[in-house]
């Protein structure tokens, strides 16, 4: 006997999330339906609030509940540092690691060609104002070991050297493993990268 239609589409809905093939939403499904209170209702509620409150922020491209994002608003991060990474994961991962205390840009993605992605695609409207009120003192590169990631840290490399020569250009330096995403690699790794990222030159 299959499940009903309602229960069918919950398993279809949860095995679009990464990670989760056919199998895996089906335990998933299951686990949540047979604890309705403990599981089912707060995941409905969670979904419900994050669905209505949460925002992409406006500077920098950060998921919370405020704008600016609260990492946005902490006075006690360097304000002239800025890390370029490519998704919001990536940035959770940084920031996870307890190595960096300065602020972020999140692209949204990275320079494809083949896909038709060029640099207007890339969420820069925050590192330009920035850069334009000359509130940067170095930019980190902390894109993934990808084709797609060297291609857009050359780019933005020769953007910032050539539009703001007086700002420093770094990129994460050791620990990361050709075709890795930051956002799946451990601390230890993430904060050797950091503390040996070396400097571009043009």
């Amino acid at each position: 006997m299959t499940a009903s239609p309602d229960i069918e589409n919950l398993i279809t809905r949860l095995a679009r999330l990464p990670g989760l093939g056919p199998r895996s939403a089906r335990r998933a499904a299951l686990a949540l339906l047979q604890a309705p209170q403990t599981r089912l209702q707060p995941l409905s509620e969670a979904l419900e609030t994050v669905a209505r409150t949460v925002q992409t922020c406006p500077e920098c491209g950060n998921l919370d509940s405020q704008a600016p994002c609260a990492l946005c608003r902490a006075p006690d991060r360097t304000q002239d540092l800025i890390c370029v990474v490519e998704t919001v994961g990536d940035l959770w991962a940084l920031e996870r690691s307890g190595a960096y205390r300065g602020h972020y840009q999140v692209l949204g993605g990275t320079l494809s060609p083949l896909a038709g992605t060029g640099p207007e695609h890339l969420n820069l409207a925050g590192l330009r104002a920035r850069l334009a009120r000359g509130e940067v003192r170095e930019v980190i590169l902390a894109l993934g070991a990808t084709v797609e990631g060297a291609t857009t840290a050359h780019w933005l490399q020769s953007y910032l050297l050539d539009s703001h020569p007086d700002v420093r250009v770094s990129q994460l330096g050791q620990g990361l493993p050709m075709g890795g995403a930051l956002e799946v690699l451990d601390d230890g790794t993430l904060m050797a990268a950091l503390a040996a990222r070396r400097e571009l030159q043009g």
